[in-house]
């Protein structure tokens, strides 16, 4: 908690300096905001065409690449920051020329509210970026600086006046000065004339052009300006020229693919022809109508009467073995039995029935009847009519199967002669067919995309659009004034409290007790506040002394050494005071001054001044022998001792003292002492040292040091 507080307690003692600082960091901030340019940002918003929805995914547009709308955000906004739509957007501009009315501290742009207007009427590559002064003396005449022939030139309002980089024409805005009634006319104004290249720098440097999300199709344009009109008029035209450029590049590219189709039309168109004749030629030529209808019926002809002749070739077969069986037993015909399952005409059945009956009638007659009788004859005689007509019948139906055999194999020969370079036939129509089939299909989608390309052509839309519109800023976004005054009070309140740290850490004073403590093993005899009152000086002065006594400082018939190091003067107060302190006690007291600061001492305490010149050649066995006499006749010596840092007889008189008291000033002394005592103490052997811190606790404001500072300082100016 005491470490804490001790950290603290340089803060604390600052507080005045911060406030300080922070006012001043507040007046700073109050004044940089009234000289500081502000600026304007406006934001417009622009919804590119989606492929996947609404009209623009339709077939008449998506099949055609020239004029499809498939646009990649990434890519869109390239285009919107391309130097050709800049350029594009800014000859639509008023952006070329500014226009500024010029102050002790800084110039002001006027845009759309400058009551003179600066026409060119000729101008050369000299006049660009280069700022041109004019003082308007009256409503009359003004007077131009050219920077390029480093001249004045006196001019009149309405009339052309010639500098060496071009003419110009300036003029008063009657109808501005009108619409506002207080009007600053007289003035000092600026004007410029901006080259491409600078006017595209500026416009690169404020703008911004993001998508809202990766995966959302819409662009945000950001624009920034030290005029609010001007990021409105910027955003919202190169939206509106980003529009008009893809409407104006869909119509070229359509207007290109449709000029290209018709080329392609026409070639197509002539090559169907030939190849349409070719076709009609081939088929007049080979006499073909449908090839594979064609074919198709001759093999089905072929086929059936291929069939036929396969039942005409049995049945002509098993008449011909009928045949050559009849006539092996022509002679015995009853004794045969023929197989007429090849010859079953009803006309041979009712023969071979009327045969049986006749000769079960010949079986019945030649019962009663002998072969020779005229009605047996009469049934032998029709037997042989029916054998020989049977015979016969079956001969001629023998020949007849054999023309009929060979009309068939004539006709199955003349269809198949017809497949003779069939093949060939067909692979010839097939390539005629397909070059026809390519030129149509190629002339009829040339024909589609004709169409499409007419209407794309015609269609004077798209499907781009402005969704938010850039509005003319009101408030700046820089500087955002409650910002910079918070940020500008915290910079002061760090900044001081910085400086307050880093200088008390550099002067590094001995602050307290706990400080001599951590630095050194020196004991601490007592410590001393910061008192004024002359009697609360001597009972404080009275209790140190009963302190001393208690410890065993203050013995009879010994030397009380008083030291400091910086200078004398800071343990002088303590020499006194323990003088008259020891003396109000009744103790006889010898002062013994190495200083000469203390003769002033009241009467009652003897002193001896030691500050003279002539004790530096004193030995320290005269010194010593010297103080031995001294101590006989006095209860106790103090010595008012030198400064350690001037170093004459300092540590000589305390390497003679038996006790040493060593002042540290809290608020003068440095901390390096501490470790400096040390060392002197081990290196001189020095006796019974002790430290007394003066001012203990006591922690002036940095304005009471300040005072202090400013009195001593007008003290030492008035000496002088």
């Amino acid at each position: 908690m005491n470490e804490n507080i001790r950290l603290l307690r340089p803060l604390l003692k600052g507080i005045p300096i911060i406030l300080l600082a922070m006012f001043i960091a507040l007046l700073l901030a109050e004044k940089y905001l009234e000289y500081v340019t502000p600026m304007y940002e406006s934001t417009a918003k622009l919804k590119l065409a989606d492929n996947q929805e609404g009209v623009p995914s339709a077939n008449t547009v998506k099949n055609s690449g020239a004029f499809t709308s498939t646009n990649k955000i990434a890519t869109e906004i390239e285009v919107l920051k391309s130097s050709n739509l800049l350029k594009k957007t800014l000859k639509e501009l008023p952006f070329d020329i500014e226009i500024y009315r010029k102050g002790k501290f800084k110039s002001v742009e006027l845009f759309n509210n400058s009551p003179i207007i600066v026409k060119a009427l000729s101008k050369s590559d000299k006049i660009y970026d280069k700022r041109f002064l004019i003082n308007v003396v009256s409503e009359t005449a003004f007077t131009l600086y050219d920077p390029v022939a480093n001249q004045k030139i006196e001019g009149f309002f309405n009339k052309p006046i010639a500098t060496k980089g071009g003419t110009f024409l300036i003029t008063l805005d009657r109808l501005f000065i009108k619409s506002k009634k207080e009007i600053k006319i007289i003035d000092t104004y600026e004007f410029e004339f901006l080259s491409d290249q600078k006017l595209m720098d500026k416009v690169n440097q404020n703008l911004d052009v993001s998508s809202v999300d990766r995966d959302v199709p819409i662009v945000r344009i950001n624009f920034k300006s030290n005029v609010p009109e001007k990021t409105a008029l910027f955003v919202n035209k190169l939206a509106e020229t980003y529009i008009k450029d893809y409407i104006e590049t869909k119509f070229l590219d359509a207007n290109v693919t449709v000029n290209f189709i018709k080329q392609e039309i026409n070639k197509s168109r002539n090559k169907l022809k030939t190849s349409e004749n070719n076709l009609q030629n081939y088929r007049d030529k080979k006499n073909v109508i449908n090839i594979k209808q064609e074919s198709e019926t001759d093999l089905r002809r072929i086929a059936q009467l291929k069939i036929q002749q396969t039942n005409v070739r049995m049945s002509l077969n098993a008449i011909k073995k009928l045949n050559r069986y009849i006539d092996s037993g022509k002679k015995n015909f009853f004794d045969l039995a023929p197989n007429f399952e090849a010859y079953t005409d009803l006309l041979s059945t009712e023969l071979v029935k009327s045969m049986k009956n006749l000769q079960a009638e010949k079986k019945d007659l030649l019962l009663v009847y002998t072969p020779e009788n005229e009605k047996v004859k009469v049934i032998d005689a029709k037997l042989k009519d029916l054998i020989d007509y049977q015979i016969e019948s079956v001969k001629n139906s023998e020949r007849d199967l054999q023309i009929k055999y060979d009309a068939l194999s004539r006709d199955i020969y003349q269809l198949e002669s017809v497949f003779v370079g069939f093949p060939e036939k067909e692979k010839n129509l097939e390539i005629l067919n397909r070059e026809f089939n390519l030129y149509e299909n190629a002339y009829n989608i040339l024909n589609q995309k004709r169409i499409e390309a007419e209407i794309a052509k015609s269609a004077r839309i798209i499907f781009h659009k402005i969704i938010t519109p850039g509005e003319v800023p009101k408030k700046p976004f820089f500087p955002i004034r409650s910002v910079i005054i918070i940020v500008s009070i915290l910079l002061g309140m760090f900044g001081s409290v910085f400086i307050i740290y880093l200088v008390h850490f550099t002067k590094a004073k001995v602050n307290d007790t706990y400080t001599i403590e951590k630095n050194g093993s020196i004991p601490i005899a007592l410590t001393t506040p910061y008192i004024r009152s002359q009697e609360e000086i001597r009972i404080n002065f009275l209790k140190d002394v009963v302190q001393l006594e208690l410890k065993g400082i203050i013995q009879n018939k010994s030397i009380l050494a008083i030291s400091s190091y910086d200078d004398s003067y800071d343990h002088l107060f303590h020499t006194e005071n323990f003088a008259r302190a020891l003396h109000e006690q009744g103790r006889k007291i010898l002062i013994i001054d190495a200083t000469g600061g203390l003769k002033y001492i009241s009467e009652g305490i003897d002193y001896a001044d030691y500050s003279d010149l002539k004790y530096l050649s004193y030995t320290k066995t005269a010194f010593e022998n010297e103080f031995k006499e001294k101590t006989k006749e006095y209860d106790l010596c103090i010595i008012n001792n030198q400064s350690i840092k001037e170093d004459r007889l300092a540590l000589l008189f305390m390497s003679l003292a038996t006790q040493n008291l060593f002042v540290l000033d809290s608020r003068r002394t440095a901390k390096k002492t501490i470790v400096t005592m040390e060392l002197l103490k081990e290196e001189y052997q020095l006796q019974s040292l002790w430290f007394i811190l003066n001012k203990a606790n006591y922690h002036p404001s940095i304005m009471v040091e300040l005072k202090k500072r400013w009195t001593n300082y007008k003290k030492n100016t008035l000496y002088l």
